[in-house]
């Protein structure tokens, strides 16, 4: 998966994060009033400066819960969760942005793991990767897909990369360098591909993957959802791993995102 025009980028430098860098984290919700307390209060807030969660409308309290938790809350009304993740960074001027999902299945209190090999100088972007899942967490054609695309990543650009996860973190000036365009379930490989294309260092840190607390699952949990899932990561892994690197290209979302906070914020 080599470009056959422009060749891919040099390799950044080691690292341009600050010698004492703001974190933030960034957590894209719907309808998950019954995990979102507890996934904001896990997060060390000695170490974490700022916590965002984008709801993208909720019908129940979500935002409510999360804001009593110590959360800001921003709305992305438009579906899609590269969207919220888009809109979240824009909420931020945090150094570090940590990505996670508000329904439970990421342990929130292991951010510092996830972070330190950031702040060590040792990475650019970190994949907490799901090594251990417990029963009932990911059906197993939600895996098979996430591997597929983990094991031709590896392969195209030999970076070690064995799963497509919804807890990472990566620099800001690295995230707004790469040109995110993907708005719905192509977001994470994505990142991860252009990261791999332009020679960021990736590094993974070994993570438990739990059942989610409550609600309803809008992807894993449901096969036609996965399916075309799983059909849009192969397309996306196709759009930005195939030719060029297309970095700079279609609509960049942390361009002009909009952000529009909750009364109360």
């Amino acid at each position: 998966m080599t470009s056959s025009g422009n060749a891919d980028r040099s390799p950044e430098p080691p690292t341009d994060l600050p010698a004492r860098p703001s974190i933030a984290v960034v957590i894209p919700v719907l309808d998950e009033e019954d995990a979102i307390g507890r996934v904001v209060a896990g997060i060390p807030r000695e170490l974490v400066e700022d916590v965002v969660v984008v709801d993208g409308g909720s019908r129940d309290r979500t935002a409510e819960v999360a804001r009593a938790a110590g959360a800001r809350v921003v709305v992305e009304r438009r579906p899609g969760y590269g969207r919220a993740c888009a809109s979240g960074a824009a909420a931020t001027t945090a150094d570090v942005i940590v990505f996670l999902d508000g329904d439970g299945s990421d342990d929130s209190s292991e951010t510092p793991r996830v972070v330190a090999p950031l702040l060590r100088g040792e990475a650019d972007l970190v994949l907490g990767a799901r090594a251990r899942i417990r029963s009932g967490a990911l059906p197993i054609y939600a895996r098979a897909g996430n591997l597929l695309a983990a094991a031709i990543i590896s392969i195209a650009w030999r970076q070690r990369v064995s799963d497509l996860p919804s807890f990472k973190a990566i620099g800001r000036r690295h995230l707004a360098s790469l040109g995110m365009t993907e708005a719905t379930y192509g977001w994470t490989v994505e990142l991860i591909v252009k990261a791999a294309r332009r020679r960021l260092r990736i590094r993974e840190v070994p993570l438990v993957y739990s059942p989610r607390i409550g609600g309803v699952s809008k992807v894993s949990g449901n096969l036609r959802a996965s399916a075309k899932a799983a059909v849009a990561i192969l397309r996306v892994l196709a759009r930005h791993g195939l030719g060029a690197d297309r970095a700079g290209t279609g609509v960049d979302l942390l361009a002009a995102p909009t952000n529009q906070p909750t009364k109360g914020d």
